[in-house]
């Protein structure tokens, strides 16, 4: 992987190379496939007669690489999206002459690669037995996040446009892993409610800003060589995400509210 990572730096945006599971959706497709064989049916069916197995330790570690590779991600995306202004936030379309092309490139990849690692989040919901946690929002948002990096490059050629929700949603990991760190180091951390309900607003707002971004780039900028069906995707997809993130929220932190207070 790093090998391929490094070529990729070294032939630059005029000589691309293959990139692993990244050259059509299809590889993306089987990944997603075993990933719901092992959460609804291998998983559950190999817990059944064991006990919750203790996954602290691993946890803690994979909760610090996500924190740290996220982190990377954002500080990357400010580098490259703020302090050098590489990309017009009204069409963020890039051509194959772009010496930018190759660290678009790779950065795609990276973030590819850790939307594939995110799915442990559920491996390790199953082995806990914590099946409560294994939501329709929560399969659906991994799934989607897994699927849709690839599907834009297979027809797009590169992130571009969508290098805005990759850089939103790495700052969100980075917050939602510390909380997953601190929660299982402090067991008392669950409580405070205020810090999963930040949280939840964290993730409606990256959607909010990803339809109005998808939005007005469709609306205002007719000459942007994106695809305006990829605009409409990405409308589609950040409303049911608003949707499904909405309503855990009105759940889980108004309703049950309401309830207490009756």
């Amino acid at each position: 992987m790093i090998s391929t990572l490094l070529e990729v730096l070294r032939r630059g945006p005029k000589d691309p190379v293959y990139l692993p599971l990244l050259s059509s959706p299809l590889p993306a497709v089987i990944i997603i496939l075993i990933y719901l064989l092992v959460v609804f049916k291998i998983g559950p069916d190999f817990m059944e007669c064991r006990k919750p197995f203790n996954v602290k330790s691993a946890m803690l570690k994979y909760n610090i690489f996500q924190i740290t590779m996220n982190a990377i991600l954002f500080a990357l995306g400010c580098y490259y999206l703020v302090v050098k202004n590489y990309f017009d936030i009204r069409c963020m379309e890039i051509s194959l002459d772009d010496p930018i092309k190759y660290v678009d490139r790779v950065l795609t990849y990276v973030y590819f690669l850790n939307k594939v690692l995110d799915l442990c989040d559920t491996v390790f919901f199953v082995l806990r037995k914590s099946y409560n946690q294994v939501t329709v929002l929560h399969v659906y948002h991994h799934a989607l996040m897994v699927i849709a990096v690839p599907t834009t490059y297979y027809l797009y050629g590169s992130s571009g446009s969508y290098a805005l929700m990759g850089y939103i949603n790495s700052l969100v990991h980075v917050v939602m892993y510390s909380y997953y760190f601190a929660a299982a180091l402090y067991p008392s951390v669950r409580n405070r409610l205020w810090l999963k309900k930040s949280i939840t607003t964290m993730q409606i707002v990256q959607f909010v800003i990803c339809l109005l971004h998808a939005s007005l780039v469709w609306s205002l900028n007719k000459s942007c060589s994106i695809p305006g069906i990829m605009h409409f995707a990405e409308i589609a997809v950040a409303i049911s995400m608003i949707a499904m993130f909405g309503n855990f929220y009105y759940q889980t932190y108004i309703r049950v509210k309401s309830k207490k207070t009756n």
